[in-house]
């Protein structure tokens, strides 16, 4: 079937989406979920002129289902390729809530923040300063902090309202930190330390391509949360007494982007599952099944 059959198709089908005779509007439905998201603007299309209230509830709930089935096929493949960027994994989360978020304006965003860095920086620096060069752009100039009015709102978790608003919590500060770094070429990581995400500045002289990245190569600890305060691994040690945490090699060293996004998810269930959100919890159960 050629483009243009498929759009005929297509419109025919989202036409009869006020069918009356709900095993007749089964089949139409289920036609046109074999479209995916090919289907989603001739149904955004009927929402906005359509007058009657089962036909945008059927298209509101058919949307959602095209939305979250694309969405985790997006984050099965980013996931199969080994989640290499990590700005790409943030976003596909973010689309959970806001699946018509605006990618190009998130990364012009970044971009600016980037560049904020970019033109502060210099070889002569030390780790320290460089890292300070970070933390003046994004928590002194652009004034991004902790939403300690509403620290466990799911949506301080998604990338483009926390963008937006300058608000986040120790995740979401933590990614935007490490991806403004990571775009200027800094040698910082994730930390998957509990109950406060952290991230780590390496010896870039021992991180090279192809180098392994070792607890070892640690100069020093950023918390994003805290204004990006430096710390040691003592610190980390007096942390994970105090909260009765066993300490592991892995709350020291650097995690992968994969264990990062899952670390995202799986907060982002707990909160809403304490919120007593059923369906997006029991949507992102769906999601955490992707990590195997």
């Amino acid at each position: 079937m050629d483009s243009s059959e498929v759009n005929k198709e297509l419109a025919a089908l989202v036409d009869l989406i006020d069918e009356p005779d709900e095993l007749i509007y089964k089949q139409i439905r289920d036609r046109i979920l074999t479209y995916g998201k090919n289907a989603i603007p001739y149904l955004e299309k009927a929402w906005e002129h359509s007058l009657q209230p089962l036909a945008q509830k059927r298209i509101e709930i058919l949307l959602h289902k095209i939305q979250f089935q694309t969405l985790c096929e997006e984050l099965n493949n980013w996931y199969s390729l080994g989640g290499t960027n990590l700005l790409t994994g943030y976003i596909i989360v973010s689309k959970y809530q806001y699946p018509n978020l605006d990618e190009q304006k998130i990364k012009k965003e970044l971009e600016r923040l980037k560049q904020g860095v970019w033109l502060e920086l210099n070889h002569e620096l030390t780790a320290f300063e460089k890292a300070s060069v970070v933390n003046k752009i994004l928590f002194t100039e652009n004034k991004f902090e902790p939403d300690r009015s509403d620290l466990f709102s799911p949506l301080n978790y998604y990338l483009n309202n926390v963008l937006e608003t300058h608000k986040g919590n120790h995740l979401s500060l933590a990614l935007i930190y490490l991806i403004i770094s990571g775009l200027a070429e800094l040698p910082v990581f994730g930390v998957n330390l509990p109950e406060q995400f952290v991230l780590a500045y390496m010896d870039e002289h021992k991180c090279l391509p192809g180098m392994p990245i070792s607890e070892a190569e640690v100069l020093f600890y950023i918390a994003p949360f805290n204004k990006g305060s430096f710390f040691t691994h003592n610190e980390i040690d007096i942390f994970l007494k105090q909260k009765n945490i066993e300490p592991k090699y892995e709350y020291y060293r650097p995690c992968t982007n994969i264990v990062i996004i899952k670390r995202m998810l799986q907060e982002l269930y707990i909160t809403y599952k304490g919120s007593g959100n059923t369906v997006k919890s029991g949507e992102l159960e769906q999601i955490l099944a992707i990590f195997k």
